[in-house]
């Protein structure tokens, strides 16, 4: 498993110039109602440090497809998509559903798909609830 995301990220640098990370940001944004997001939402949203999501969006920004904003009368910086970062997104995404589909379904059968499903949802709610325990942190512990 450990393998997937170095196979998706190599497919989307080779075919789109974004590494799974970048891709995943715009998608978010993307996703969002005029395409924007408080930065701290859009932290949480792709599981990633404020500092991590804050760097990812500067380069992005250099790119031409997301702009920071900031609201008057309002706290926080919103990340926005820009036309281009959604053109962007749209380019990528087939590609990338491509490789998803190549890379973890196209070798299961109808009933290993819905055991991934069925693991996968249990998965995800075992992490979700791990992580709102009080202490509880998404960061790897430091050595």
């Amino acid at each position: 498993m450990t393998r997937l995301p170095s196979a998706l990220d190599t497919q989307l640098q080779r075919e789109s110039g974004v590494t799974h990370f970048e891709y995943w940001v715009l998608t978010l944004l993307s996703e969002e109602p005029g395409h924007r997001l408080q930065m701290s939402d859009l932290a949480h949203k792709a599981n990633a440090s404020l500092s991590r999501l804050s760097h990812v969006v500067s380069k992005l920004e250099r790119m031409g497809w997301a702009q920071r904003v900031t609201t008057a009368g309002r706290r926080g910086v919103h990340a926005v998509l820009t036309d281009d970062g959604y053109l962007k997104v749209v380019e990528a995404a087939p590609g990338y559903l491509d490789a998803v589909r190549r890379l973890v379904f196209d070798g299961l059968n109808p009933d290993e798909k819905a055991q991934l499903a069925e693991l996968s949802e249990l998965l995800s709610q075992r992490l979700a609830d791990a992580l709102s325990q009080p202490g509880a942190s998404s960061d790897p512990p430091k050595r």
